[in-house]
């Protein structure tokens, strides 16, 4: 599907950015050109060790920022496409400095599809968030804002199927996520829990990278595709990390739901099951909706349907989680 391809992915040393270049350059040895397009030179550097030039000769490192739109049109040229994955994410760091996550969420998110257009990019794929459905946070309301771009994007591009996004929830044991800091903080006997009710989406960062490769091969374009992964509590995960902590209650911090959400009850009208995944849709349009139904069984939802962390029918177990842990985030993990 890649093979002789030339992609980009911003925000590529983060920890999807990862990921995602070595699993592409596993499984497409033919690639034409990977680029790792991210601001920090350091995690490049530290990347580079770890996924060297010297042995993939299609990688590349390019140091950039997606505020930049001139540096984004030089990054563009030759690429085919785009996965965007470069986003500030702390929701508590967001509700102080909200005009820094405008800049790089939503302007950057233009900046993106302004160069996408004029270097004439084959598909770009927009990662989004559960925080972007029905936002009560800075976060998630620039995520919003940067899905209604792409999706409007699409209108004046000249040519269909370009921009597409794809939603999922927290990925574990990604940089900055709480099942890292639950593991380090166990050895002090104690875990901070925000509320006892809370609950979250889950999802691995290999569930993570399909999902982007599932979006490249199949998206028409103007959707969001969202993924159906199980939930867990958060006291089911602090039980599955360490059973015998003492759990404190510290109260959500600003700009935290209890539940997350995916598919809101207002998307319902124009969302649609197609198996392992849900589609959502800008508004009634047929042209995605035969795209889909001659590849999956196509089926509305019910109306006023919610895809929601604590409706969720699957969720994990504490077995299931702390295998999950120890195969996807610290393979000497023991819960303590």
């Amino acid at each position: 599907m890649l093979n002789g391809k030339s992609i980009l992915i911003t925000g590529g040393t983060g920890s999807f950015g990862k990921a995602f270049t070595k699993r592409i350059l596993k499984s497409f040895p033919k690639i034409k050109r990977l680029v790792v397009f991210s601001r920090d030179e350091l995690k490049q550097f530290e990347m580079e060790k770890e996924i060297p030039k010297k042995k993939y000769k299609s990688l590349r490192y390019f140091i950039g920022d997606v505020r930049d739109l001139s540096r984004l049109i030089r990054a563009f040229e030759g690429i085919d496409i785009v996965i965007h994955a470069a986003a500030l994410k702390q929701v508590p760091t967001a509700e102080y400095n909200p005009m820094e996550y405008v800049k790089t969420n939503v302007i950057g998110a233009q900046n993106v599809i302004e160069a996408s257009i004029e270097k004439k990019i084959k598909k770009v794929i927009a990662l989004s968030s559960d925080k972007a459905a029905a936002p009560i946070n800075l976060y998630g309301a620039t995520k919003l804002c940067s899905d209604k771009l792409f999706v409007a994007a699409n209108n004046y591009a000249g040519r269909e199927g370009l921009f597409s996004i794809i939603r999922y929830g927290n990925v574990m044991g990604s940089r900055g996520s709480i099942i890292p800091h639950f593991i380090k903080q166990a050895g002090s006997g104690e875990l901070n829990i925000t509320d006892k009710s809370m609950t979250r989406f889950n999802i691995t960062l290999d569930h993570s990278v399909d999902l982007v490769l599932f979006a490249i091969k199949n998206s028409f374009g103007s959707e969001i595709l969202i993924p159906k992964i199980p939930s867990y509590r958060i006291t089911d995960l602090a039980k599955s990390i360490a059973p015998s902590c003492k759990l404190n209650v510290i109260g959500i911090r600003p700009g935290e739901k209890i539940h997350e959400e995916m598919v809101t009850e207002s998307d319902s009208v124009t969302t649609f099951d197609i198996g392992d995944y849900y589609i959502v849709l800008p508004n009634e349009n047929k042209r995605i909706q035969n795209h889909y139904s001659k590849k999956f069984n196509l089926k509305k939802v019910k109306k006023g349907f919610r895809y929601n962390s604590g409706l969720n029918p699957s969720f994990l177990k504490i077995d299931q989680i702390r295998k999950l842990i120890k195969k996807h985030v610290d393979n000497n993990f023991k819960p303590i």
